[in-house]
């Protein structure tokens, strides 16, 4: 099942930012002193007690403001909440209670949503802080002091979300059930390619970009194989998104990606490539899932005899960074190549779960070295000793040097490509992971 969301909501500047980098344990939002400074939603992976989450940050709730900055952050804050599964309130201890924490918790209790009172910047250890007391008046049931400064109380905290998770109740499938997420910005056929394949009208289907809501799955069998398909929101750029209900379905269209074995990224045949293609695919190719790119909507493409390659030639350009996906043009209104897809998805997720064994990793880095010498910096030269494969989706590899620092990127690249050539990794990002040899972990003979 998708990840649990639970979102830090506030009035501003009660510390929601600094709760966000401590729990998630790294510094994604900007803290500043100033009031507004969190503008949009930051999502960060969080796990606790063998739970994973999305934890989401908010801008500050204004209740009743006038400046239009302050509404916009406040629309963002009740998006969060609407598609939170749990919900901090973080409120400030120094200020005490205030007009506006009892709007926003009276906004809280109308949404049904379980929510935790975190009551911030209780930085003594030592006794129960009386000033702690008064926020009983908010009606959201005992406080739990924090302090995001120092991390006290954070783990009473992240006790109470994980309590109010819903219960994992998951549909199981086979564990040769292929999970596929179409991806892509809204109205390049996300939905239609779901209602060709399954031969049904299954999702709704308009010319209107944003129809489809939130991620939709979809159980297929056929000769090549059982599929999840996974049919998600299309991806917009926020600047772009004015609808209330669209603006969360970015972080269910990233949930989709986490879930999935493999990425169908759509591309409109008619706009080309935009930047916003290229973050949505680097999305997928960041979280190591395998990838295809999907070039619809074919068939309303005017054409000679060099209009496919042409246009092979500037999405392999615009896609670099991942130039190990294979690109299939189709049209889903016609079913052209639709057949194609299958096959596809077939082989990039045997490449996706490839293992290779050591040997014949270091039978080729023999010859890809005898072939390539490795570079050399101020007289002492680089020396790969040996390549070993840790784990899977995506293949994940990693070699041990006798200095890191001579390991130039493109002798990285270099190896990497020999891989590829080699084991006919064609359909996977891979991932390669440099250890010097004597560290730690190669002395206790892990990686």
């Amino acid at each position: 099942m998708a990840k649990p969301i639970v979102a830090i909501v506030g009035r501003p500047n009660v510390g929601k930012s600094m709760l966000f980098n401590k729990l998630t344990g790294r510094r994604m939002a900007i803290v500043e002193d100033t009031p507004g400074v969190t503008r949009d939603r930051i999502y960060g992976d969080c796990e606790w007690c063998g739970r994973s989450f999305l934890l989401v940050d908010t801008g500050g709730i204004e209740p009743g403001t006038d400046n239009d900055m302050l509404k916009f952050m406040r629309r963002q804050a009740e998006i969060a909440i609407q598609t939170a599964n749990a919900i901090v309130m973080v409120v400030d201890v120094t200020v005490g209670l205030t007009a506006a924490d009892a709007e926003v918790a009276t906004m809280l209790k109308r949404s049904k949503k379980p929510v935790v009172l975190a009551v911030n910047k209780c930085d003594q250890t030592g006794g129960v802080n009386p000033e702690a007391y008064e926020f009983y008046g908010l009606g959201l049931g005992e406080p739990i002091e924090v302090s995001a400064i120092h991390g006290h109380g954070t783990g009473d905290l992240l006790d109470a979300c994980v309590e109010a998770f819903p219960e994992d109740d998951e549909e199981e499938y086979d564990e040769d059930v292929i999970k596929v997420a179409i991806i892509g910005k809204p109205n390049v056929g996300k939905s239609s390619l779901l209602n060709r394949i399954l031969g049904e009208e299954r999702v709704i289907v308009s010319d209107v970009a944003g129809t489809t809501r939130d991620a939709i799955d979809s159980y297929f069998e056929n000769e090549w194989g059982k599929y999840l398909f996974i049919d998600t929101a299309g991806m917009r750029r926020k600047s772009k998104v004015d609808d209330a209900v669209e603006r969360y379905s970015n972080m269910r269209s990233v949930s989709a990606i986490e879930r999935a074995d493999v990425c169908l990224i759509l591309i409109d045949a008619n706009e080309g490539v935009t930047e916003q293609d290229t973050k949505v695919a680097g999305l997928a190719h960041e979280a190591g899932k395998a990838c295809i790119i999907v070039v619809n909507k074919w068939d309303a493409v005017e054409k000679d005899s060099y209009t496919m390659d042409a246009m092979r030639k500037k999405l392999e350009e615009d896609f670099s960074f991942m130039s190990y996906a294979p690109i299939i043009f189709i049209s889903a209104k016609t079913g052209q190549r639709v057949d194609k897809l299958f096959e596809t998805i077939h082989f990039v997720d045997v490449q996706n779960g490839t293992r290779v064994p050591t040997g014949a990793l270091n039978e080729m880095l023999a010859r890809a070295t005898d072939k390539v010498q490795p570079p050399s910096d101020k007289g002492k030269r680089l020396k790969v000793f040996y390549i070993t494969q840790i784990s899977t989706r995506p293949p994940t590899f990693v070699c041990f040097v006798n200095q890191k620092a001579l390991f130039h990127f493109s002798y990285q690249r270099y190896l990497e490509n020999q891989i590829r050539e080699t084991f006919g990794l064609t359909g996977t990002p891979i991932k390669m992971i440099t250890r010097e040899h004597g560290d730690g972990a190669a002395k206790a003979g892990k990686v």
